[in-house]
């Protein structure tokens, strides 16, 4: 017992001398040589801190989680340290002074935040991709660095890694220099001061093309080697967009080069690393793909924090909502320039309607608080912006939002900060505003409904929906002029889910109509929700096969495979070779239907078997795997090599499938 009181004292003398250090030491610069090793996954390097003593303090401390630490000098003299596990101190009275220097070398084995990705073994070797996340608070696993979101200094990193790869990094790549025969050094140079979470590195086989914006910023954006066809669908409009952001802002962008960098097995859709995003490649499309799951809204999202997030952050956790409200309103506001007003409308009908659920349900959340979930930050927060945007009027709103970036330009600000530069825009008081859309956790329904209702589409879309109850005779002419071309997509998808409750014999007509409507999003719709196709449909339900839709070829083939099982082997053929979406949607199906197909040669199956079992492999997608592993699962076909891929997913850094892996195995195992 008191070895737990002992270490509680000391874990409160911890914090309280970071928040000591905080207001009297000042971090400025770091200057580091990191060398990764992938095939060991460690890293390691030599770091120069440049810091300024405000005031006077009795120690200095940077966050390091589980390292080891050698040389450590002082302006230039050896000091004693220590480390606990998650910081490295030095303890001594430090007085005011400019332009103070600590030096030392560092070795870790980070857990995470450094993630070294297997993407392909060979005969000889395993071929890593390496990137990294810090996601708030962690980039200290990798690289000594602050948890502190709000402590920013500029970094200058030079990273050693072998020399046939490419190494992407925040900052402008100054050099890169030949080491020996298998090393190299990248040598990244920033101009500005950012938080430590957002310190980024990439690292495998990546080409690249380079773009620019109008006003000259260079946009490098990154492939893996081969898939130089996936760079014009993946990155479609991102020129728009970063010249969009800069008028709707009014403000250049802040950082002087943009890369994007597509990740195999990333934790999320993408992250914000200042002037260099890092995406998860399941976004890395082809034409057809970009039907489906176009990376427009990820990639307008992370582009937006280069403003909202990285050049003003957040100063606490209340605040956080400054950066995803903002990145997913301003978004938003890009995807209605591209998509048109009905999309953007429909958007935040949608969200509207799931924050109202969560509302009525007693689980509504304040915009401005801590420990907020996504739904509320990203979206809620959206909606507050919408409406002072409609409160204040465009003119105030722009001025504002110009105003309050470049006051608090590479610093961070509050919710009040905030307010204080739109209330000075406009000239209007918003405490009620703060109050209804800021404090309080109820969703203000009435108030977005008659925003929304200033949508002509809005209010057909309303109209359509409100006649779903009703029996097709009373709403079979809302239905046909719903599906009358030109189909509008939203409107085309809500008639066809509504014609799925029906006897599909019974509204065949409509049914025509709407496949003939040649609209992809209506007849994506026909695909998901017709499941039993009737014999008076199989011709017009067949043309599904044929659409520029890797979703409906999947459907529609699954459908047709269940309808007839005359024709399986014809749909089949039909398929055949092709892969469909990152996460070989298509594919992995494919597999699953031709093994469980009478009129597939067995020495066929053999092959089939062996493809799919290999889509469970480590170096695969998880999104891949996971399909795999839920195919062969349903064929009761998991082998003792599927198997133990399936333990090694069990640990997989990535939360939701390492949770279906583990999932999956209890009930292979029989455990409740």
């Amino acid at each position: 017992m008191k070895g737990l009181v002992f270490l509680s004292f000391l874990a409160l003398y911890s914090l309280g001398g970071v928040a000591q250090q905080r207001s009297a030491i000042d971090f400025t610069h770091l200057k580091a040589v990191v060398n990764i090793e992938p095939s060991k996954k460690a890293v390691s390097g030599d770091l120069s801190f440049s810091f300024d003593v405000v005031s006077p303090t009795d120690s200095l401390g940077i966050d390091a989680r589980k390292m080891e630490f050698s040389e450590v000098l002082l302006n230039g003299r050896k000091v004693d340290y220590q480390t606990n596990g998650s910081k490295f101190w030095i303890k001594q009275h430090f007085d005011p002074a400019k332009n103070q220097e600590l030096q030392f070398h560092y070795k870790a084995k980070p857990s995470q935040a450094m993630y070294f990705v297997e993407v392909r073994k060979g005969e000889q070797e395993q071929e890593y991709q390496v990137w990294t996340q810090g996601q708030g608070k962690y980039t200290s696993h990798w690289l000594p660095s602050f948890d502190d979101p709000t402590e920013k200094l500029e970094f200058d990193l030079s990273f050693v890694y072998p020399h046939n790869k490419t190494v992407i990094a925040n900052g402008v790549l100054k050099e890169q220099v030949e080491i020996n025969d298998s090393l190299a050094r990248w040598d990244f140079d920033m101009n500005s001061p950012m938080s430590s979470y957002l310190v980024a590195v990439a690292a495998g086989d990546y080409e690249k093309v380079v773009r620019s914006s109008k006003n000259d910023i260079p946009i490098e954006l990154y492939y893996p080697t081969g898939k130089k066809n996936r760079v014009e669908p993946t990155y479609r409009f991102t020129e728009f967009l970063l010249d969009f952001f800069e008028k709707e802002t009014g403000i250049p962008y802040p950082w002087e080069v943009y890369k994007q960098i597509p990740v195999q097995d990333f934790l999320y859709a993408g992250m914000e690393n200042t002037a260099a995003t890092i995406f998860s490649d399941i976004y890395l499309i082809d034409s057809i793909g970009y039907h489906d799951q176009n990376y427009v809204n990820v990639n307008a999202h992370e582009l937006a924090h280069q403003w909202f997030g990285n050049l003003v952050t957040a100063a606490t956790h209340d605040d956080h909502w400054l950066q995803e409200g903002f990145a997913t309103y301003f978004a938003l506001l890009a995807e209605k320039e591209i998509f048109g007003e009905d999309y953007f409308y429909r958007k935040l009908f949608k969200t509207a309607e799931e924050l109202k659920q969560l509302s009525d349900a007693g689980k509504g959340e304040a915009v401005a608080m801590r420990n907020g979930s996504s739904l509320t930050y990203y979206q809620k927060g959206a909606w507050a912006l919408h409406i002072l945007n409609e409160l204040v009027g465009q003119e105030a709103f722009h001025e504002g939002i110009r105003n309050f970036l470049n006051k608090y330009e590479f610093s961070s600000a509050t919710t009040i900060n905030f307010l204080a530069e739109m209330e000075a825009a406009s000239g209007l008081d918003l405490s009620d505003f703060e109050k209804n859309w800021l404090r309080q956790v109820a969703f203000q329904g009435t108030e977005a409904l008659e925003s929304l209702k200033r949508s002509p589409f809005i209010q057909k879309y309303l109209e359509l929906a409100a006649a779903k109850p009703l029996p097709v005779s009373e709403k079979r002419n809302l239905l046909q002029g719903a599906l009358r071309f030109p189909v509008n997509d939203y409107l085309g998808q809500e008639a066809v889910l509504q014609l799925a409750l029906e006897d599909p014999n019974e509204v065949a007509d409509l049914y025509k109509k709407a496949f003939a409507s040649g609209n992809l999003y209506t007849r994506q719709a026909i695909a998901f929700s017709l499941q039993n196709v009737p014999l008076s449909l199989k011709t017009a339900y067949e043309s599904l096969l044929n659409d520029d839709s890797y979703l409906t070829m999947e459907m529609a083939l699954y459908h047709l495979w269940m309808s007839f099982p005359q024709d399986r082997k014809e749909y089949l053929d039909r398929l055949e070779g092709i892969k469909g979406l990152p996460d070989k949607n298509v594919e992995t199906l494919w597999l699953t239907l031709s093994l469980a197909t009478a009129e597939v040669p067995a020495a066929s199956k053999k092959v089939y078997f062996e493809q799919l079992s290999e889509l469970t492999a480590p170096y695969q997608k998880f999104q891949v795997r996971e399909k795999a592993f839920g195919y062969l699962y349903q064929l009761d076909a998991i082998n003792d090599e599927v198997r133990e891929h399936l333990e090694e997913a069990a640990q997989h850094p990535n939360y939701r499938f390492r949770e279906f892996a583990r999932g999956l195995l209890k009930t292979l195992n029989n455990i409740p």
